[in-house]
């Protein structure tokens, strides 16, 4: 286990942790979340003595050994088996098969282990690093992105292997699916501060939602409270026979804590643009082939037909054509034989991560994304940058000083700016936190034209997939259903080799449901529980308007009662006194009900998204019953 007590870390004027504290205990796995650039890959480096904190402790067991996954690709074996057997501790040099079976997993072929590291492309090297990772004798890993450069098949595989690791686990990932599935906590860096939840990571940013709304009211409270004792402070500072009470109040509020307003925090906001389409196909592919080399073909006489709404995903093994085949229905290659076509409306927009490297250096991030849309509105134009994280003179910079995240954000922004009806988007999620990418898997799923979409990420998969194109060692097929449907009556090639369940069973008699059913379910959901609590929430509004006219009464009172003490009418004094004690006691009878309702409000705001995250896992685990 290891204990991070009261850390401090800044870089010039940026600060990252503000005295977090949290512990990691024996056999958990611990899923590391927080929006880029907020200290998740610093806290690893911390705690691994590659970065020093300005102040804090990282404390663990003497000689806890941990294991963290480097950047730095420094192989020294001639071949890819030797290098990673390296990794094997010094009592198990021999059990080569451990170290054939990891990178089998990871997606390394008999061919490949003979090969040497210097031969393998960036991506296979980056998970002969990771297998090395997994090999080695540790107590505890840190994973940072471990499934980039990952293929599905290869991330189901490490999934299960993690599962069953002994030690203790820190892991960072933008695959939610990914992360739920493992992790028995999450950490979360959230406004420089640290919070740790046992659950998943929808329990983690409910909690964080609640607790932001609560905080934001107490707030408003406090500063309703501060003015009304401020004024009364003011008016009666001068009166001797009041002295005590205004003495009362200034006590009181040099007690009371100050809350600032919570600066906000913004996420990235997509909302594509659609143009017009009323025909019923978007895209018909007709016997097209293509291959790099003469008689090995990467597509082979491949057909279909893309409806105008359908959500179409590419899925399968890395290397074997998924973005070849994007780029042939982009038109960026051409086939060797064959035909793509579309109706004279489909206007299509495509995101593929090698695109980064056609954007104008010299231009701003608003002239770059002003240029999809040529003749278009520049107040649209500096709306989208915003909604893509470059606001005010960040909507300024130079493209060329833009690190690849942030031009990946530049290259979402060109495709929103443009009105399409077809979507082609190969892993658009690589360089996207989790929040952003569930902004954009809404954007998906609210967008009135087609999707074809390359990605690893299962939650994408199970939430959106109509249709899947699979790509794996025995071929490319087109499976006519959603991703679960795919897994119980398919599944993945090396599951069904090694004979392993793929899928989910059903119990007997349950009806089959499709996805965009599922959605419209939920979406009913949602709808039923607004409804029910609408009551509560006019309840709180009526209470509301009830408390703010009992506040001005107040005030009336007030300005009455020095009044009367300025013309030393007693009578009247003792009078207004007694009013505004009965007026104060009915405001804070009142302030009492509206903290009620609150919490009832709160309460019941939970057990529905606690319901609605009970259905969502049945969503991503298969069909569910009609709630």
């Amino acid at each position: 286990m290891i204990v991070i007590d009261n850390l401090y870390k800044s870089y010039g004027p940026q600060g990252l942790f503000d005295g977090i504290s949290f512990k990691v205990n024996a056999r958990e796995r611990v899923g590391v979340v927080g929006r880029n650039g907020h200290g998740k890959t610093t806290l690893f480096r911390i705690i691994t003595g590659e970065e020093k904190p300005d102040s804090g402790s990282v404390m663990m067991p003497k000689n806890y050994r941990i294991g963290y996954m480097e950047q730095l690709l420094d192989f020294r074996e001639a071949t890819v088996l030797e290098e990673a057997a390296m990794a094997l501790p010094t009592r198990a040099t021999n059990e080569t098969w451990r170290v054939k079976k990891v990178l089998a997993g990871l997606g390394f072929s008999r061919a490949e282990l003979r090969k040497s590291p210097a031969e393998l492309s960036g991506g296979f090297q980056v998970r002969l690093n990771l297998a090395k990772i997994l090999l080695g004798d540790y107590q505890m890993l840190l994973l940072d992105e471990p499934t980039n450069f990952l293929d599905i098949t290869s991330i189901r595989w490490l999934e299960k292997f993690l599962k069953s690791w002994p030690g203790e686990i820190m892991l960072i990932t933008h695959d939610r699916s990914f992360m739920d599935g493992l992790a028995t906590h999450i950490l979360g860096i959230h406004r420089k501060k640290i919070r740790k939840i046992r659950g998943d990571t929808g329990k983690y940013y409910g909690q964080i939602a609640s607790d932001e709304e609560i905080y934001e009211k107490t707030r408003l409270n406090d500063e309703r409270k501060r003015r009304e004792m401020d004024i009364f402070i003011n008016r009666f500072r001068a009166k001797a026979r009041l002295a005590g009470l205004v003495q009362s109040r200034i006590k009181t509020m040099e007690r009371m804590q100050k809350r600032e307003r919570l600066e906000e925090i913004k996420d990235l906001e997509f909302v594509f643009r659609l143009k017009p389409f009323h025909h019923k196909y978007a895209m018909d592919i007709k016997e097209v082939s293509f291959s790099y080399e003469p008689g090995r073909p990467i597509i082979d006489h491949f057909s279909l037909n893309i409806g105008g709404r359908d959500r179409v995903f590419v899925v399968g093994k890395n290397g074997r054509g998924k973005t070849t085949l994007m780029k042939l229905l982009a038109g960026d290659l051409e086939p060797d034989s064959g035909e793509i076509s579309f109706p004279m409306s489909v206007v299509a927009g495509y995101f593929e991560q090698s695109h980064i490297s056609s954007l104008n250096d010299d231009r701003t991030v608003l002239e770059e994304i002003a240029a999809a849309d040529p003749g278009g509105d520049p107040k649209k134009a500096r709306a989208i940058a915003a909604a893509m994280m470059f606001e005010g003179d960040d909507a300024l910079k130079q493209i060329e000083v833009l690190s690849g995240g942030e031009r990946s954000r530049v290259l979402l922004g060109k495709l929103i700016a443009a009105p399409v009806n077809l979507l082609l988007l190969d892993e658009p999620t690589n360089h996207l936190d989790l929040q952003s990418s569930d902004a954009l898997m809404a954007a998906l799923d609210n967008f009135d034209g087609a999707v074809i979409m390359v990605t690893h990420n299962e939650m994408f998969l199970h939430a959106l997939a109509e249709r899947l194109i699979v790509f794996e060692d025995d071929g490319m097929t087109v499976f006519e259903g959603g991703y679960q449907s795919f897994l119980e009556k398919v599944g993945w090639q090396e599951e069904r080799e090694n004979g392993l369940r793929v899928g989910r069973q059903e119990p007997a008699g349950k009806a089959k449901i499709n996805p965009r059913e599922m959605r419209r379910r939920r979406s009913k959901l949602i709808e039923a529980r607004s409804k029910a609590l609408r009551p509560l929430e006019t309840r709180i509004g009526q209470v509301e308007s009830v408390l703010k006219k009992k506040a001005d009464e107040l005030g009336t009172i007030d300005r009455q009662l020095v009044e009367a003490s300025s013309l030393n009418d007693g009578q009247k004094v003792i009078e207004m006194s007694k009013d505004r004690h009965r007026t104060k006691k009915e405001l804070d009878d009142l302030t009492e009900e509206i903290q009620r309702l609150s919490a009832e409000y709160e309460a019941s705001r939970e057990r529905f998204e606690l319901e609605l995250r009970e259905f969502d896992k049945n969503l991503t685990g298969g069909e569910t019953e009609e709630k």
